[in-house]
């Protein structure tokens, strides 16, 4: 378990560093910093665990996906199962597979090493002003604020999915952010790139299938046949479209 220079400036952000190589996480504390913000470090699954149950105010969290012991696809996993803060992914070059699986296992944005520590910067700040604005427009929705498309009811307070039967269709941080994308904009062709704009708060990687991925993952959910999709239609050269007529239940 680490520390790095916390300095408690009010409502600076506190950010959570996780790598196991001492230089690099020494190297970002420093430059997050300077830069005004609030870190803590941590070497391996085990301190990063024990500093978000020591700390409630930690605002993101830099992930290294490679680690001895408890990787970062199982520490994402934990993280949101607890409901816990952003993540950005640290990943090596060539991790493409497993870029894809932490984007929908819930990781907010990745960034590939070697990286610039001012892009960095730029990514958190972002990832933190998408966090907020979803969080300020999920505190102004009702408690029960029940949408309803075809046969199926999202329910956006429980962030659960509902059949006509009332079966309870568990969803990902992932799925449920695409699919509350889709339900906002029905009947609209929505881009690849305005997808990962609304659910991740960043533009398409050269080959980024994670968005494919992450429809052909929703459509087993809720399509009868996802395989000969009707609700989530593919626009080709366009995008995806929700077809169903959406309403409040």
């Amino acid at each position: 378990m680490e520390q790095y220079m916390e300095q408690y400036m009010e409502h600076s952000e506190h950010i959570l560093v996780v790598d196991d190589h001492h230089e690099i996480r020494d190297l970002l504390g420093q430059y997050l910093n300077r830069h005004n913000m609030r870190v803590t470090l941590a070497k391996n699954g085990a301190s990063m665990r024990e500093e978000l149950d020591k700390h409630n105010d930690i605002d993101l969290i830099v992930l290294d996906l490679m680690m001895p012991g408890e990787d970062g696809l199982s520490l994402c996993r934990h993280v949101r199962s607890i409901d816990g803060p952003p993540i950005i992914m640290l990943t090596a070059m060539g991790e493409e597979a497993d870029r894809i699986i932490g984007l929908e296992m819930g990781a907010d944005d990745y960034i590939s090493k070697p990286f610039s520590p001012r892009e960095l910067v730029a990514r958190i700040k972002a990832v933190l002003r998408r966090s907020q604005r979803s969080s300020q427009k999920e505190s102004s929705q009702d408690s029960s604020d029940r949408i309803c498309f075809d046969r199926w009811i999202l329910d956006n307070n429980l962030r659960q999915l509902e059949d006509d039967s009332e079966l309870v269709i568990p969803l990902s941080t992932a799925e449920f952010r695409l699919l509350t994308a889709f339900v906002s904009n029905p009947r609209r062709v929505l881009s690849r790139d305005q997808l990962l704009d609304i659910t991740q708060g960043r533009e398409a990687m050269p080959f980024d299938r994670s968005i494919d991925n992450q429809v052909s993952r929703l459509r087993r959910k809720v399509e009868s046949d996802p395989k000969n999709p009707i609700l989530i239609k593919t626009v080709w050269g366009g995008g995806y479209m929700l077809t169903a007529e959406v309403q409040s239940a």
